[in-house]
């Protein structure tokens, strides 16, 4: 998969960003793999190419991911041992399956066909797709936090406690966009686990997975914070909107839904994905940001994501040469710093706020970006039909414009 720019009819209208030698190419990316159930038996698919996995686990492209060698503790050497005593009661397996129809080519319903080849004609094939992913409980009255990937199309989704009591689930809503899905049980007074605070992560702390990779349920693996702040264009998943932790605990196909947990036992991640062919570097959505979804999906079953509707990439002197060097690109660049606007969707907030390609993005709501992650964090933290502030520069020329972002539409995920 490369983080390349779409054309009008294949852009999902989410703002992006891009890291690259020459404003026409990104760095080359690399397959992700989603670590739930994705609809195949063992769980995962690749991102990167859209491909589906093996409906058997012993074929999952997939290399074995190490935990990090076990660190010098200065306090209790048993701190891993009673983070999983308080927090494993609270992590769940999740068993979904769906019925897939396969379809006839179009062709075989024309009555030229049906005419001389009637019954013998081949009829649309039923198959049920399984897949298990992870999911703690964040209540006692049954609510479990997810990835969205783990109960997407599920016709029916079943939730088993450690203690072995199994449970029908009801997803309560589940949004593509962050990967974070919200499940539902009948029971009371569960262990629920503790929420931690993700926003003031640091690389080199403790980071402890429980999960139930490619079935082994109560899996334990232990590792630290490798980096925070990964955005989706770096690990290869673009059509997201998550900064990612990154993270060097063992994570398989099965682990996704599952918590990431600090040296305290708070949870402050959800382990979602791994790069395939790597080791030791796995991903999880922050907790803060899984929390701010589920509670829009507890509520009202949905989430709006406001957005702009522009491509844009961090403008640097040497992308400002390669832009003006090239007489095909179709713009010219003045400036050294700020957001370069590539393209504008027609009909798109920003379109209908006067923004143009080409334009130079020097502040928003008052405050320098030099980044098109901090332009895309600004709009996900705004609220749909509120004013975003823009500065631009235009051919040397300062211009001020205010933007209301919109409604993502969610249908461009389908």
């Amino acid at each position: 998969m490369k983080n390349q720019i779409r054309d009008n009819n294949d852009y999902p209208l989410i703002e992006k960003s891009y890291k690259s030698t020459s404003w026409k190419k990104a760095a080359a990316s690399v397959s992700l793999v989603l670590l739930g159930s994705g609809m195949t038996l063992a769980g995962g698919y690749l991102a990167g190419h859209h491909q589906q996995l093996s409906e058997s686990a012993s074929n999952l492209a997939v290399s074995r991911v190490n935990a990090a060698p076990p660190l010098p503790v200065a306090t209790d050497p048993n701190f891993v041992i009673q983070v999983v005593q308080k927090v494993g009661p609270a992590v769940v397996r999740i068993n979904s399956s769906r019925t897939v129809r396969s379809r006839i080519p179009e062709e075989f319903n024309d009555p030229f066909f049906r005419r001389f080849f009637g019954s013998q004609l081949p009829e649309g094939r039923q198959r049920v797709e399984q897949g298990t992913g992870s999911g703690f409980i964040i209540s006692g009255d049954g609510r479990i936090l997810t990835n969205a990937h783990v109960v997407d199309g599920a016709d029916t989704v079943t939730v088993t406690l450690k203690d072995g009591r199994s449970f029908q689930g009801k997803v309560l809503g589940k949004d593509e966009l962050t990967d974070v899905a919200v499940v539902k049980i009948q029971a009371n007074n569960l262990p629920a686990v503790t929420l931690g605070n993700s926003d003031q992560l640091q690389a080199g702390e403790w980071a402890i997975a429980i999960g139930n990779p490619l079935g082994l349920d109560n899996t334990v693996t232990t590792g630290i914070i490798s980096a925070t702040g990964r955005s989706s264009n770096q690990i290869g998943a673009p059509d997201k909107r998550v900064e990612y932790i990154q993270t060097d605990a063992a994570i398989n196909p099965g682990n996704s839904g599952g918590p990431l947990l600090n040296s305290r036992g708070e949870v402050i991640g959800m382990n979602t994905a791994i790069i395939q062919g790597a080791q030791g570097l796995g991903f999880a959505i922050p907790i803060s940001t899984a929390q701010r979804i589920s509670n829009q999906l507890i509520a009202t079953g949905k989430v709006q994501h406001p957005y702009l509707g522009i491509q844009m990439v961090g403008l640097t002197p040497q992308l400002k040469q390669n832009i003006n060097s090239d007489p095909n690109s179709g713009l010219s660049v003045n400036e050294d710093k700020g957001v370069l606007v590539v393209k504008v969707i027609p009909n798109s907030p920003a379109a209908k706020a006067g923004v143009r390609a080409g334009d130079v993005i020097k502040k928003l709501n008052g405050e320098l970006v030099t980044d098109a992650n901090s332009v895309q964090k600004a709009v996900e933290n705004s609220q749909v039909g509120s004013n975003l502030r823009l500065e631009l520069s235009r051919n040397g020329q300062n211009v001020n414009l205010a933007v209301q972002p919109g409604a993502f539409p969610t249908e461009q995920l389908q």
